[in-house]
């Protein structure tokens, strides 16, 4: 969902500093957030583009730029006057208004934010943006392909002052005339898989929009406080902004049927489907400040385990039946093997249609995609189950003791799943004190990934 859409949440935006300034002004730290299509930031790392392209195509082998669809401490920028050399506010603050021409400074590597006649990686029809020229290098001059221009979109409606959230802006390179933008492509692995920025001589894209979604202001000249600033901000919700329900609403479905996930990025909790019926990966959704108390998705893997087995048993059940039959072998009564068939064509198709369509499917994905096809598992176990007692008293009618051992097995594994469900329950409310060796005890498998305390 779009910054303004999530600030008029109750509770307030989760990317909005306490006090945050309201207008954009030169000395301010911002965020930028491409406002249409998938959410992702600006961003750039201590990394620079391959000497080659493909073909052979040279690069600028400066620092990579790219659009990251995570928060991070590397999507801070600060905004620079160029006719001065300081990165401080000014009192009162300058604000940015539309057509005011800035520089814009990586917060933590401390490079401009360039471009140059040199083809973008994956888009050689656009130029490439990189991240160039030290601040300290340079002692603040100007540089001729570091100079951008703010072109307030939608300032008819919310004025010309640059604001935050609000205001929707493109970033326009002085010098080719062309303006920032995302070609929806993801960069290869020496681009870490995040999504390529370019410039584009067409500016009236969705691409080319952006806003900033959290600021405040530089008010230190020192480079180590002012690293330590953006390396510990604290994301602290303030008041909800104001956005009509009907905005809200029209905005909410055509998300839901437009929108397109732009590349398959790699993330820490990302999985694949053929790692969801034993639950290779966990996913982390929360920790509390020193880790002591935390909440995983995880499953129970006895249950999960036996209902992937369940499964595979169940398929090879029914092909042997359906062999058997074929040769006039009739295992099991007719109202069995109705029942059998039925159950089979019920909760085994419901769970494949809900698990099989993943493999297809071209964007990150984690183990929660695989709970919609996890109720019609577990009821095929009970089904599963049922059948072999049913099948048990089929062939020894005269005999109570195979009956009673059966319900026995089952019996046992219906408390070692409860054992399971109690040992693991401590991931899910986190509202239990979690240690680095209680948090060992519970790492069933070495690809989970917990948050250890320090």
């Amino acid at each position: 969902m779009s910054s303004r859409f999530q600030a008029s949440l109750e509770g307030g935006l989760a990317a909005i500093t306490k006090g945050q300034p309201l207008e954009v002004a030169y000395g301010s730290q911002i965020t930028l957030r491409r406002t249409h299509g998938k959410p992702c930031w600006l961003h750039s790392h201590n990394h620079t583009y391959p000497r080659w392209y493909d073909k052979g195509r040279g690069s600028s082998q400066q620092q990579q730029v790219t659009c990251y669809s995570f928060k991070d401490v590397n999507n801070w920028w600060l905004v620079k006057d160029p006719k001065s050399d300081s990165l401080v506010i000014s009192s009162p603050p300058k604000a940015i208004r539309h057509g005011d021409i800035v520089q814009l400074l990586h917060g933590k590597t401390l490079r401009f934010l360039n471009s140059h006649n040199v083809g973008a990686a994956m888009s050689p029809m656009n130029q490439e943006v990189a991240a160039f020229i030290d601040y300290n290098f340079t002692n603040g001059r100007v540089q001729p392909h570091n100079l951008w221009r703010v072109d307030i979109f939608n300032r008819e409606s919310d004025g010309d002052v640059w604001k935050i959230i609000q205001s929707q802006v493109r970033l326009v390179h002085v010098d080719s005339k062309q303006a920032l933008k995302t070609s929806g492509k993801q960069l290869p692995e020496w681009g870490f898989h995040q999504l390529e920025v370019v410039t584009d001589a067409l500016h009236s894209q969705n691409a080319a929009i952006w806003n900033v979604e959290e600021h405040r202001y530089t008010k230190s000249p020192d480079e180590k406080e002012r690293d330590q600033d953006l390396t510990r901000a604290e994301l602290i919700p303030t008041q909800p902004t104001q956005l009509g329900f009907f905005t809200k609403f029209w905005e909410l479905q055509v998300k839901m049927l437009f929108s397109q996930h732009d590349a398959n990025l790699d993330h820490r909790y990302g999985s694949s489907p053929l790692e969801w019926p034993l639950i290779e990966k966990n996913v982390a959704y929360w920790a509390s400040e020193d880790a002591m108390y935390q909440i995983h998705l995880v499953g129970n893997p006895l249950l999960w385990c036996s209902g992937s087995a369940v499964v595979i048993m169940y398929c090879g059940t029914l092909s042997f039946y359906l062999l058997r039959r074929r040769r006039l072998l009739f295992d099991v009564s007719d109202d069995m093997w109705r029942e059998f068939v039925t159950a089979g064509e019920l909760l085994l198709g419901t769970y494949a249609a809900n698990y099989v369509p993943y493999f297809v499917v071209d964007r990150t994905m984690f183990l929660h995609h695989y709970l919609p096809a996890l109720p019609f598992m577990i009821l095929l176990v009970a089904v599963f189950c049922e059948h072999i007692v049913k099948f048990v008293s089929h062939i020894s009618p005269n005999y109570r003791w195979p009956k009673i051992l059966v319900l026995l097995l089952m019996v046992l594994w219906t408390v070692l799943v409860l054992a399971a469900f109690t040992k693991y329950l401590d991931l899910c409310h986190g509202r239990t004190h979690l240690t680095a060796e209680k948090l060992q005890h519970l790492q069933w498998r070495e690809s989970w990934d917990f948050i250890y305390p320090r």
